[in-house]
C-alpha cells in the first residue's frame, strides 16, 4: 500500500484538465485512470451523475475547440484514509482558466475513492463541490 501511488494518480487526475500555455488536454486518460464503471458526481452549484465516458466528451470539446483555455486545476490540501486495497481521499481544490474570454477562478472540494486492482489502483468514483 502506497499513499505516493494515490498522490500520483490524483495528480495525474488533475493534470487531464491542463491546457495553459496551448497544450492539449488529455481528458481521454481519464479512462485509464477510472474503473469503466466509474461515477462521477457534481454536486453543486449544479447536481449532475456521469459514466465515465459522459464524463469525457463535453469537458473535451470545452478544453480543445477555444472556449475555455490557460484552464488548469490542482490540490491545496487533501486527506487521504487508506486500508488494504481501498482508499478514499478527500481534499480542496483551486482553478482558474479563461472561459468565453473572461478570466475566472474558483474552487471547491473533491473526493475520491480508489480501489487496487490486478492493473494497479483506479478510481472507482469522484464527486465534488465548486464554491459558488
Amino acid at each position: 500500500m502506497s499513499k505516493a501511488e494515490i498522490d500520483a494518480l490524483t495528480a495525474e487526475f488533475f493534470g487531464a484538465f491542463d491546457n495553459r500555455g496551448g497544450r492539449t488536454a488529455d481528458v481521454s486518460r481519464i479512462r485509464r485512470l477510472f474503473l469503466p464503471e466509474g461515477v462521477i458526481v457534481a454536486t453543486g452549484p449544479k447536481f449532475a451523475a456521469y459514466t465515465v465516458e459522459e464524463f469525457i466528451e463535453p469537458r473535451r470539446q470545452l478544453l480543445s475547440e477555444g472556449r475555455l483555455v490557460e484552464f488548469s486545476e490542482w490540490e491545496t490540501s487533501e486527506r487521504t484514509d487508506m486500508a488494504g486495497d481501498i482508499a478514499s481521499r478527500s481534499g480542496e481544490y483551486r482553478k482558474s482558466g479563461i472561459l468565453d474570454g473572461e478570466p475566472f477562478e474558483g474552487g471547491g472540494t473533491k473526493t475520491l475513492q480508489f480501489v487496487r486492482t490486478p492493473n494497479g489502483w483506479r478510481i472507482s468514483a469522484c464527486a465534488w463541490y465548486d464554491r459558488p
